[in-house]
């Protein structure tokens, strides 16, 4: 069974926020909602300091601590991995928020536009009542994945297959793929160089790799 994860090349990110603003259009998300985004990390002294940009979002883990604790069970876990929530049946009730490492779930109450409190023709076209007050968050484009098991496109190398953050990223930071497939292209980009987890000692098994030197 397919694993599919996503790579982050830190070595490549610009923090042009490409990919953030590719997944709320393909996702109408509210404002002030980022499934997809990019933090803006400065370190070191003067004069050496560097400044780092490093995209986040749902690390789909193996071990989800949200779905742990859902007691409506509306958050679930799919067999190729990705993690995903049933609207009809979240409560709203935070718990999943409060117990995600990775603060990646957002809970919206009341409906919110881009400009005014009224919408726009396109924000009234895909407003989605399923979402208010439940918890909503990244789901890797899973309606995407779903699609490619008609057509037999494969995720991660054909665009309509694959999560459109990745689709829009301009430096070819993020891949997308099965990590149970020595050939797959994530697998590759493990298999020559350096990565790591974030709070992979917290025993979640995120589905999020780091890439961040040469083996």
């Amino acid at each position: 069974m397919a694993r599919f994860i996503m790579t982050v090349d830190l070595r490549r990110c610009i923090g042009c926020q490409t990919c953030t603003a590719a997944c709320r259009h393909a996702n109408a998300t509210p404002p002030g909602v980022q499934w997809r985004k990019v933090l803006d990390i400065e370190s070191g002294e003067f004069p050496d300091v560097r400044r780092s940009f490093v995209p986040v979002g749902c690390m789909h883990c193996a071990d989800p601590p949200c779905m742990h604790v859902c007691p409506s069970t509306a958050t679930y876990q799919r067999d190729d991995g990705i993690v995903g929530i049933d609207y009809d049946l979240c409560i709203g009730c935070g718990y999943c928020a409060v117990a995600c490492p990775y603060q990646a779930r957002y809970i919206v109450h009341k409906a919110e536009y881009a400009y005014s409190e009224r919408a726009g023709a396109n924000e009234t076209a895909r407003f989605d009542p399923a979402r208010m007050s439940v918890a909503m968050k990244c789901n890797f484009c899973q309606d995407r994945i779903d699609a490619a098991k008609e057509t037999g496109l494969t995720p991660g190398v054909d665009p309509e297959a694959t999560p459109a953050c990745v689709n829009s990223c301009i430096a070819g930071v993020l891949a997308f793929g099965d990590r149970q497939d020595p050939d797959s292209n994530v697998s590759q980009l493990l298999a020559e160089n350096q990565f790591f987890r974030m709070h992979e000692e917290l025993g979640t098994d995120p589905g999020f790799y780091y890439i961040f030197d040469k083996k």
